[in-house]
């Protein structure tokens, strides 16, 4: 009787811990990181900073726009996942898209380090200039709903 009683525990164990294990991971967002930014600026509120609050805006936005637009056509906002877009979550397909997400940190850190040493460099009117033309981009992604219509 003990042994019976033995056998169905770990078979019971077993098929539980089949179950758990057969779970599909939660779908991973398309889009990761910042998306948004705090502040829009007009220029003469940019013109009264100084050149480190100036870099540290411009950071922010390259962060925003290398985050939503190579993935622009799939979504503009965090949260969408392939599940619901209704493409097949294959493992090709979430390594794709785990390569892809790894590829923009790669290319954001490196693009950031980058900056970091050589912005400091331009002139102040080209990174007003700069940080104004992507806010701007920024900004017509709200409109960009507007632009799937037939």
């Amino acid at each position: 009787m003990k042994l019976k009683f033995t056998l169905f525990s770990a078979l019971f164990l077993f098929m539980i811990t089949m179950g758990f294990a057969q779970k599909n991971k939660e779908s991973q967002s398309i889009i990761s990181g910042k998306v948004n930014i705090n502040k829009y600026h007009s220029r003469e509120d940019l013109k009264n900073m100084d050149k480190g609050e100036l870099l540290v805006l411009y950071i922010e936005r390259i962060e925003v726009i290398v985050n939503i637009l190579p993935n622009i056509a799939f979504a503009t906002k965090p949260g969408v996942t392939m599940e619901s877009l209704g493409i097949p979550e294959t493992k090709d397909n979430k390594k794709a898209l785990e390569e892809n997400i790894e590829a923009s940190d790669t290319y954001f850190e490196s693009t950031i380090e980058f900056q970091k040493s050589i912005l400091p460099y331009s002139d102040t009117s080209d990174l007003i200039a700069a940080i104004l033309f992507y806010e701007s981009t920024l900004k017509a992604l709200h409109t960009y709903e507007d632009f799937k219509k037939d």
